[in-house]
């Protein structure tokens, strides 16, 4: 007994070191299912650390120049969550088609699911950036900014939409990498973006040594900068010898059919994540009839919990590529006690930081904010939200599950009951008809994540997704 515990601690020590580094031969099919998570989710969640840093680095700095200043960033996110929508839809057929290929051993197959990913995002980033730097101003208007925040941060809204290819890409040329197992490349290209934004923010915003005082938009100026160089680092590799899937500059051209096949499988994602963003929107645009700093709080708390919940979403992408790789080496059986094994750790992490968040709420907001409005629309968003955390980590596996069987449409579904047809409804009611104000919107977050969950649960015991082909 003894000598079986002294061997084990080498290995945990072994297979982090092996996570951080990575290992591009290694067949995530067989083998201990405990082992591959573990390789897959280490570098996964210290790549969402990475994405929630961003997260809050710019509220963070932005944050010394004022609620109206917070409200732009806010206010701008809300309507870029469409984008992270289609990026994060397309993303996860990305992340299903590779991961099958590789299944199947079918290397070629992969890489051209990989071409047409990088083609498919261009035409995406054409039509929308062309579109944020064109109606920047309208865009701001339209979510029901006050002239003030208009003026602040029209800038910040066309440089952030314009920069949409940098999104797009760090999105889906990270879910080619997760697909094929090569966690840790996409998990680097987040370090190296997030260190250049985080050095850049105060810099640009502030107008610091050489360097000119954008405010607000030195913010969006210095996020596509990181983001634009953690895509060159990606390309470097997509292109390059040190991954699974290598292409090169012959194989980017247009194969409509596997491209229709690719979008048929994003448009269930694309839907799915559309719905989840319509609706975040909807809340927003509620929120702002109470005023900015209502905004604002509710932006502080919201990005403080993404903080938490993108390493959460790490563990749900390693699902998504085990379930992939595994339905495509016809083993139904081992996806689904892989699914199981890391909602386990995922129900443990955020129950563990929702206590954390319910009791020290007030500390956590006031780092951001001296407004003590702001600071108790904050405290309140963050406590009201964190008592649905356990259900959250369930919720999020099981989603990620059915998206890396390929099977985008069932989480489509039950998005649009649980949003749609449940939170939206639920927030104004409570907000508007019994007088809960922003309140209201808080415990209708909540209770539609958990509802999510509980139906997610039902729907997957019944195991169609894994009959799913793509």
């Amino acid at each position: 007994m003894c000598t079986q515990k002294t061997q084990q601690s080498p290995n945990f020590i072994q297979l982090f070191k092996l996570a951080l580094k990575g290992d591009n031969q290694r067949d995530f099919t067989k083998g201990s299912i405990g082992q591959a998570a573990f390789l897959l989710a280490v570098p996964m969640v210290l790549e969402m650390v990475m994405e929630s840093i961003f997260a809050v680095t710019d509220i963070f700095f932005v944050s010394g120049l004022g609620a109206n200043a917070v409200a732009v960033v806010g206010l701008t996110e809300a309507v870029i969550t469409l984008l992270y929508a289609i990026a994060i839809g397309v993303s996860m057929a990305v992340t299903a088609l590779v991961a099958r290929r590789i299944g199947e051993h079918d290397i070629e197959g992969a890489q051209k699911v990989s071409s047409q990913t990088l083609l498919l995002g261009m035409v995406i980033a054409l039509v929308i950036g062309t579109l944020g730097v064109s109606y920047s101003r309208e865009i701001l208007q339209l979510m029901g900014a006050d002239p003030a925040v208009v003026d602040m941060g029209q800038g910040y809204t066309s440089v952030m939409l314009g920069g949409s290819i940098t999104i797009l890409y760090l999105f889906l040329i990270n879910a080619i990498f997760r697909g094929a197992g090569d966690a840790t490349i996409a998990m680097r290209s987040l370090w190296l973006a997030n260190g250049i934004n985080i050095v850049l923010d105060p810099l640009l915003i502030y107008g610091i040594g050489p360097f000119p005082e954008m405010g607000v938009t030195g913010a969006a100026v210095a996020t596509n900068i990181g983001r634009g160089v953690g895509v060159l680092y990606q390309l470097y590799h997509l292109f390059g010898l040190s991954s699974r899937i290598q292409l090169n500059l012959s194989q980017l051209k247009l194969d409509i059919s596997l491209c229709l096949n690719l979008v048929q499988v994003s448009i269930g994602g694309v839907f799915q994540f559309i719905i989840a963003t319509a609706s975040w929107i909807a809340l927003v645009r509620i929120i702002s009839t109470y005023g900015s700093a209502a905004v604002a709080g509710y932006t502080i708390a919201i990005r403080v919990i993404i903080f938490t919940i993108l390493p959460a979403w790490g563990l749900s992408n390693a699902v998504a590529t085990l379930v992939g790789q595994n339905l495509g080496a016809g083993n139904p059986e081992r996806a689904e006690r892989s699914v199981w094994a890391v909602a386990k750790y995922n129900v443990y992490f955020l129950v563990s930081v929702a206590i954390v968040f319910i009791a020290f709420a007030h500390s956590v907001i006031g780092i951001f904010s001296d407004d003590p409005v702001v600071i108790q629309y904050g405290v309140d968003c963050l406590r009201l939200i964190s008592y649905g955390y356990g259900f959250f980590a369930i919720g999020m596996i099981l989603v990620q599950a059915f998206n890396g069987a390929g099977d985008t449409f069932t989480p489509t579904k039950i998005n649009f009951l649980c949003y749609w047809m449940v939170q939206i409804p639920m927030a104004y009611f409570l907000a508007k008809s019994l007088g809960f104000g922003p309140t209201g919107v808080f415990i209708a977050v909540t209770v539609a994540e958990s509802l999510l969950a509980v139906v997610g649960y039902i729907v997957f015991k019944r195991g169609d997704w894994k009959l799913k082909t793509v």
